[in-house]
C-alpha cells in the first residue's frame, strides 16, 4: 500500500512540483493550500507524513503543527522560505520532525522523507519489549507509557529514546547522534540535538532537571541509564 502524504503550501506552483515529482516515486498525495483546509483534511484522513509550510494564511504553519501533535505523533516536515535559526527552532520545540529551507532540491526533500520511513520500517517487525523503571517501550508499535499511560512522541524522539534505550550507558556526542538518528549531513547545527532531548526529557523525566532516564555527561554529550 503507498505511502499517503499531505503537502501543505500556500504556493500553488510548489505544491503541484512536488505532487508530480513525489507520485512518481509512487507516494500518494492529498493538497492543501492554507492552515485550516490542512487541519481539515488532516482530521479526515490517515497520513503517513505530512509536509507543512511555515508561512501559510488563516493558520500558520507553528499552529497546525501544534494541533496536529495534539492528537498525532505523525512525522512532519516543515518548509519556510526563512532562514533564521529561530525559526528552525521553533519548528522543532512545536514537534517538527523535520525541517527544510526553500529553495530546496527535491532530491533532498525525498532524501529525508525516506530517511523518515526507514526509520519507522526498521522496527516494523520488532516484538521486543523494553522496561525501565516505569516505563515501557515497544519497538514493534513504536510506543512509549509511563505508569501505564501512553506518552506521545514524535518520530525523531522516538528514534532518540530508542536508541538510548537499546545502548544503556554508551555516551552519544551530538555529531554522533546527527548521524545516527538524522542519517543525513543535517543544513542545521547541533542545538537541534538540545532541542529534541529537551522535549525528550519533559516527556517522559518527572522532573527534567533531574532526570532518570536520560542524562548529561558535561562536555561531551548523552546517555541512557545504565540497566
Amino acid at each position: 500500500m503507498p505511502k499517503k502524504l499531505l503537502v501543505v503550501d500556500d504556493e500553488p506552483a510548489i505544491v503541484k512540483g512536488l505532487k508530480f515529482s513525489l507520485e512518481r516515486d509512487g507516494y500518494q498525495i492529498d493538497a492543501a493550500y492554507d492552515g485550516e483546509e490542512a487541519m481539515k483534511m488532516f482530521n479526515e484522513n490517515q497520513y503517513d507524513l505530512v509536509i507543512l509550510d511555515v508561512m501559510l494564511p488563516k493558520l500558520d504553519g507553528l499552529t497546525v503543527l501544534q494541533r496536529i501533535r495534539e492528537k498525532s505523533s505523525v512525522p512532519v516536515i516543515m518548509l519556510t522560505a526563512k532562514g533564521e535559526d529561530m525559526d528552525k527552532i521553533l519548528g522543532l520545540e512545536y514537534g517538527a520532525d523535520d525541517y527544510i529551507t526553500k529553495p530546496f532540491n527535491i532530491l533532498e526533500l525525498k532524501a529525508r522523507i525516506k530517511a523518515i520511513f526507514r526509520r519507522t520500517n526498521d522496527t516494523k517487525n520488532e516484538q521486543q519489549i523494553i522496561k525501565v523503571k516505569n516505563m515501557t517501550i515497544n519497538l514493534a508499535n513504536r510506543s512509549v507509557t509511563i505508569d501505564g499511560k501512553e506518552v506521545n512522541l514524535t518520530a525523531k524522539e522516538f528514534d532518540l529514546l530508542k536508541l538510548f534505550a537499546t545502548n544503556p550507558g554508551k555516551v552519544y556526542t551530538r555529531e554522533n547522534l546527527l548521524e545516527l538518528i538524522w542519517k543525513y549531513e543535517y543544513l542545521g547545527d547541533v542545538r537541534t540535538v538540545d532541542v529534541h532531548i529537551r522535549r525528550l526529557r519533559e516527556k517522559i523525566e518527572k522532573n527534567p532537571s533531574q532526570p532518570e532516564f536520560i542524562f548529561t555527561k558535561w562536555g561531551v554529550g548523552y546517555y541512557f541509564a545504565d540497566k
